[in-house]
């Protein structure tokens, strides 16, 4: 026997069914190119060897996902370091009015949500090309806000830095989708997504330790040159160490690259993934009008009548109120506390060091049982009492105490939004479509979320806590009322189909003759895909 045994008619594979890869390593290279070459999604066998198989996810974890999550570190470091270049007076220098300072907030999500689109070209475009170009784009735009010597200039700088950014972070959950099975992909989105957390745990103390020199460079203008230099030089890193697909991955073995086509089969019904959209599911996508509901009416929140994706955009709108103010605002709101500008910077670490604990531990936890609705709203739960607090105590200790709570929930309820988004749409460019308009829903949020810590508030910030709380106790509601759908959803599969282990018997011809899911045509419908075996993720 080769690596794969001959290929047969049978459907593909289900998650629950490990497939196993022996054989000499003589056969595995021609194996793997007729594999790479023909690509039905029937030309798999069932078995693959786990061991391999953890191999390989090992591998990826500690490469792909480690370096897209460095990247996003990165990112996120030169997106949110205005707010610690405010602080060291930039504000001063440029005769910035409060108004005009959130403007450079504004104008970084008008543009990244102008260019949202940019998602698919993860599809499209080679990830390794298009990664360099993003990367090499916000590490020139990042770099140059240091020679900004004017509002408008600024503004300019703002505004190519989120139409570039728009092009790598929204992305990655997607391109990880790709990488991972479905239930996989939820702790690796944590993974990466962890990045935001924890370069604002450090943020601070790198912002001072930047700024608080003497040199001849105004000191604001140092924070984004020494910040943006290091992404210009992961570009060539970028170029070199980021595969198109698990099976190009320089890392692994030819027996190991096998496997990882088998579980693109498995996943998707090919392991041909990257070089164009089905644009008829785009037009599906975009036709469906549950899938605009929310978009068009963002005041009628009829639960009833939206999809599982619209509910996750306005979710992820609610979110993004928080979570775009909280970073950039919070060096400020903790000095009009009473603290002074260093222990201001410093006293922002340890509650986003926590969030980056649960960002990992509780998309962990919703990959192993499979309930992501129960953690978002719990998380929204804890963010909307940390915002409580902050709103309506005045001693400094609740107050901060809010800070902890705030950030130990907003973060990873985002973390855990992002992979609902992917798990619960039954194709690729469906998955693509999906993050897309989440984005362009969601990433409204900052409109809002920028624009509601003005300076005539201080030192409490009584409204824009409170719509911050609000938005996410109401977030928390969304996260039930989209779960209570989806298992309504999946009530009605069984109905349809029987229950899932049944759909999945009949797929491989055990039950009901040798019929699969197409009728036995060979479908290319697979564990992720739409048909007898999908269900809802909840």
């Amino acid at each position: 026997m080769g690596v794969l045994s001959r290929f047969t008619k049978d459907p593909p594979p289900t998650a629950a069914e490990p497939i196993q890869v022996n054989g000499s390593d003589s056969e595995k290279p021609a194996i793997a190119t007729e594999l790479e070459e023909t690509s039905p999604p029937a030309a798999v066998h069932r078995r693959v060897d786990p061991e391999i198989e953890k191999r390989v996810v090992r591998k990826l974890d500690t490469r792909f996902t480690l370096l897209v999550g460095f990247l996003f570190l990165l990112s996120f470091l030169d997106r949110s370091n205005i707010g610690n270049a405010e602080t060291a007076g930039m504000q001063k220098e440029l005769h910035l009015s409060s108004q005009q300072y959130a403007w450079l907030l504004t104008i970084f999500y008008i543009s990244y949500i102008c260019f949202e689109f940019l998602v698919m070209m993860w599809k499209i475009v080679p990830p390794h090309i298009w990664a360099t170009f993003v990367v090499f784009g916000w590490g020139i735009i990042a770099t140059l806000q240091a020679a900004a010597t004017s509002w408008s200039g600024m503004m300019a700088c703002r505004f190519f830095l989120g139409a570039i950014e728009a092009g790598y972070g929204t992305g990655i959950p997607y391109l990880l989708s790709f990488f991972y099975l479905r239930h996989e992909v939820g702790l690796r989105i944590g993974l990466f997504f962890s990045a935001a957390p924890l370069a604002n745990t450090f943020a601070g103390a790198l912002a001072y330790g930047i700024t608080s020199g003497h040199s001849k460079l105004a000191n604001w203008r140092l924070l984004f040159l020494v910040e943006g230099i290091p992404t210009l030089l992961m570009v060539p890193v970028t170029y070199f160490c980021l595969p198109d697909s698990p099976d190009k991955a320089k890392y692994l073995t030819e027996e190991e690259k096998v496997v990882a086509r088998a579980r693109g089969v498995r996943q998707a019904g090919s392991t041909k993934r990257v070089g164009g959209i089905d644009w008829k599911e785009v037009g599906l996508a975009l036709a469906d009008p549950k899938c605009w509901f929310t978009a068009v009416s963002l005041s009628n929140f009829s639960i009833t009548l939206q999809s599982q994706i619209d509910k996750t955009q306005f979710m992820y709108f609610s979110m993004n109120v928080s979570y775009s103010s909280l970073p950039v605002f919070l060096p400020t709101i903790l000095s009009e506390m009473g603290f002074g500008s260093i222990n201001a910077q410093g006293l922002t670490a340890p509650p986003y060091f926590l969030s980056f604990l649960l960002t990992i531990a509780t998309t962990f936890i919703a990959d192993r049982t499979q309930q992501r609705g129960i953690t978002v709203f719990a998380l929204s739960c804890i963010g909307g009492i940390g915002y409580v607090l902050l709103a309506t105590c005045s001693s400094v200790g609740a107050r901060y105490f809010g800070v902890w709570l705030a950030a130990a929930g907003i973060f990873p309820a985002i973390a855990n939004v992002l992979p609902w988004v992917t798990n619960n749409q039954g194709s690729d460019t469906r998955r693509g479509v999906g993050i897309v308009l989440l984005n362009v829903i969601g990433q409204c949020g900052p409109l809002l979320g920028t624009n509601i810590f003005p300076a005539t508030d201080g030192p409490r910030y009584v409204r824009g806590f409170s719509i911050c709380a609000a938005f996410i106790f109401f977030n928390g509601l969304l996260a039930l009322g989209l779960r209570t759908l989806l298992a309504w959803e999946n009530r009605k599969l069984d109905k349809k189909y029987g229950p899932r282990a049944e759909a999945v018997a009949a797929r491989r011809g055990e039950k009901g003759g040798e019929e699969g899911v197409d009728g036995g045509t060979g479908s290319e419908e697979a564990e992720e895909n739409y048909g007898p075996a999908f269900r809802y993720v909840l």
